[in-house]
């Protein structure tokens, strides 16, 4: 497997190296995003997404973009994740957590990822990269969840099979595994033009 011990490891290898947008937004649109999932670093904190009063229960992504929005007085995040899915059953799973609901999402960020640098070639802090934070925070920053978008990769015989039979939701995208763990994916023209299709911006004829 590309000479990886299993799908985990080469999916989180391949994710650490698409860029701190996603791949197919247009140039100059959105900038505050930052990856959360996965580290450059191993072993720093990295941000995950709760119910609000949770404790124990988190979704932690294979992949997890947060885009930071608002203002420092009313901050917000947009959230593109990727989730790889080694069986139907791990889909079903991963498809129930990011379920429609009238429950509010958090995202929160640890305070070591906010402290630490965007990325190893940009020295910029995370929280100043934000554009909601006027200062350094002294604790983690948990952030409602105004948008979700999800990019589901299966297996071909999966993916043929879901494709044939099944209608996405409208905040679901799938592609191919193999496209995933590709090294080119984030330059791929296909895999950009469908993540630039997951986003509110695509909504609309002619975006803010």
């Amino acid at each position: 497997m590309h000479g990886f011990r299993n799908l985990d490891q080469l999916v989180r290898a391949r994710l650490q190296q698409w860029p701190q947008r996603p791949p197919g937004l247009a140039r100059g649109e959105r900038t505050r995003w930052l990856r959360g999932r996965p580290a450059d670093v191993a072993g720093i904190a990295q941000p995950f997404l709760k119910l609000p009063g949770s404790r124990t229960l988190r979704t932690l992504p294979d992949g997890l973009w947060l885009y930071f929005g608002g203002s420092p007085a009313e901050p917000f995040v947009d959230v593109f994740a990727i989730e790889a899915c080694a069986s139907l059953g791990n889909l079903l799973d991963k498809r129930s957590r990011f379920a429609p609901s009238t429950h509010a999402l958090l995202a929160v960020c640890p305070l070591a990822w906010l402290l630490a640098p965007v990325s190893p070639t940009d020295s910029t802090p995370r929280w100043y990269a934000t554009g909601v934070l006027h200062a350094p925070p002294s604790h983690a920053l948990a952030l409602p969840v105004r948008d979700v978008r999800v990019l589901y990769a299966l297996k071909t015989r999966h993916y043929r099979s879901f494709a044939a039979g099944r209608v996405p939701q409208a905040h679901e995208y799938f592609m191919p595994m193999d496209t995933l763990v590709d090294e080119n994916a984030p330059e791929d023209p296909a895999v950009c033009a469908l993540l630039g299709r997951a986003s509110a911006a695509a909504n609309f004829l002619d975006a803010p």
